[in-house]
């Protein structure tokens, strides 16, 4: 849901710079509203909804091959097959490392190997990736799952790691420690798996405040908070860290400006976990597409993990 709600409030100002936001919405903006260059509806998923989407519904169907079942979804997606969609119509937005990688799984039906490769590092795997924290309780399994689903269409190092470290933190909160513990667990697994990048990352989300950068812009981001993997990141990891309420949160992440569905999805999908489904305020959930399906899957999750945690008890 916090994924959902960040995309969503996000979604109206995509691709507007720092600047221009800070002339339109002095404050930041509070309000899904829709509208931006794609003209959604107020509270419509984009990409960043529908393929976290894609990650869920493979997960709550026991005994399949998870990586597979993701990419079918994220497949039947890009062709049409999707809630809110004319069947057979593209969808409106779709990252180009995204879209290659998926027209190269439909060509070989092989979910392994079909990513952009080296040198694509956006931030379109990292921010589909928490469905795998929420639903797989061994940390190696969940490490291995995150990388290979980001693969699919993302499997430059910066992203896989990230989306493994990310998932790293997720847990932690799930399991109830307090963020700058997660956080940790997050950059000691990014560290054992050689991402030396995502380490970095995780490190420089903790000296950055997104109030502070809402006020003066992304000039302490690498790319300028414009899509790269690591830009996400670690956005993601000063927001957790960030005591203040998730909607507050999220509104400076967007003030950030450039890629703020996107970056809010991200930073959303960690505050949702620290904070629970109730800190997002209820005049954003009302209007969230797939706000009822969320829900219902969150319960579907919770009632797996309780089951899995009485048989390794």
């Amino acid at each position: 849901m916090g994924v959902h709600a960040g995309d969503a409030l996000g979604a109206a100002v995509e691709f507007s710079p720092w600047a221009t936001i800070r002339q339109r919405y002095p404050e930041g903006l509070t309000e899904i509203i829709g509208g931006g260059p794609f003209d959604w509806p107020p509270g419509h998923a984009t990409d960043d909804t529908d393929l976290t989407r894609a990650v869920l519904l493979a997960h709550l169907h026991p005994g399949v091959d998870v990586v597979r079942s993701a990419a079918d979804h994220m497949l039947a997606w890009m062709l049409g097959d999707w809630p809110g969609r004319t069947p057979g119509t593209p969808p409106r937005d779709m990252g180009g490392a995204t879209g290659a990688g998926l027209r190269r799984y439909q060509q070989t039906g092989d979910p392994r190997g079909s990513g952009a490769g080296q040198g694509h590092a956006g931030n379109g795997s990292l921010m589909r990736a928490l469905p795998t924290a929420l639903a797989v309780t061994d940390p190696q399994r969940r490490a291995e799952e995150s990388m290979r689903i980001s693969a699919i269409t993302h499997d430059d190092p910066r992203c896989t790691v990230a989306c493994a470290a990310y998932n790293e933190i997720a847990a932690a909160l799930l399991a109830g420690e307090p963020p700058d513990r997660a956080v940790d667990r997050g950059h000691l697994l990014a560290r054992h798996l050689d991402g030396v990048d995502v380490a970095g990352a995780v490190a420089h989300g903790r000296r950055l405040r997104p109030r502070a950068l809402a006020l003066t812009g992304p000039a302490g981001l690498a790319d300028d908070a414009a899509g790269y993997v690591l830009d996400s990141l670690t956005l993601a990891v000063a927001a957790v860290l960030d005591p203040r309420p998730l909607p507050d949160v999220l509104v400076d992440i967007v003030r950030i400006g450039n890629d703020t569905d996107t970056n809010a999805a991200i930073a959303g999908g960690l505050l949702g976990v620290r904070d629970g489904a109730s800190a997002i305020p209820e005049r954003w959930r009302s209007v969230l597409q797939f706000a009822d399906e969320f829900a219902g899957a969150a319960e579907c999750l919770g009632a797996a993990g309780e089951r899995a945690q009485e048989r390794t008890g």
